[in-house]
């Protein structure tokens, strides 16, 4: 009798769950009320890579960005290694440094190649952070101030202050508090 109510509920449920699911849902309301129409059909690829921003930005020249936004991750890794090493050279050159090595003790070739890799690792115990001075790339939090932290590895040589100026993008904080529960996001402005 259990076994055969389960299957019931189970079956309503599967049944209540298809019937629910219109065929409106490439319909996106807009804040003015009207509706937005998305056509979902066709093949997608990815567009853009951004676990760690501004990288791509800065790393990656323009005639290669879509090559890398495509790739896989793992392929960048190989195919842009070299490129990401010779644009840590060319960025300092142009500050008037050559590049030896960052806070992280990471010099030319081994922080190309972790640039070029632009996969965040998820520190699955302890603390999740782009750098907090003690944890390295073990994910991003939303504080993060990921620009500064990536001008500070790219720029700040090994003590973290080589070329000051160049070491900050001067915004502090987000605009707005970041939420202490799901979806931790700060509320939109209206």
């Amino acid at each position: 009798m259990k076994i055969f109510n389960i299957k019931t509920l189970l079956a309503a449920l599967a049944v209540t769950a298809m019937i629910s699911c219109g065929d409106d849902d490439n319909d996106v309301p807009l804040p003015n009320g009207g509706d937005l129409a998305v056509d979902f059909s066709g093949n997608y690829v990815q567009a853009d890579q951004t676990g760690r921003p501004g990288i791509t930005t800065v790393m990656v020249t323009s005639g290669n960005k879509d090559t890398y936004n495509e790739n896989r991750i793992t392929q960048n890794a190989t195919d842009f290694e070299s490129a990401f090493q010779q644009r840590l050279d060319d960025l300092n050159q142009l500050a008037g440094q050559n590049y030896q090595t960052n806070i992280l003790g990471l010099d030319r070739n081994a922080f190309g190649s972790t640039l070029a890799n632009d996969a965040l690792q998820v520190a699955r115990t302890g603390v999740t952070s782009y750098f907090n001075g003690t944890q390295v790339l073990t994910g991003r939090a939303l504080e993060d101030d990921v620009i500064d932290i990536s001008l500070t590895l790219i720029f700040g040589g090994p003590n973290g202050t080589d070329l000051a100026p160049l070491t900050s993008d001067n915004v502090d904080s987000n605009d707005k508090p970041f939420l202490n529960s799901f979806p931790y996001l700060a509320e939109p402005h209206m």
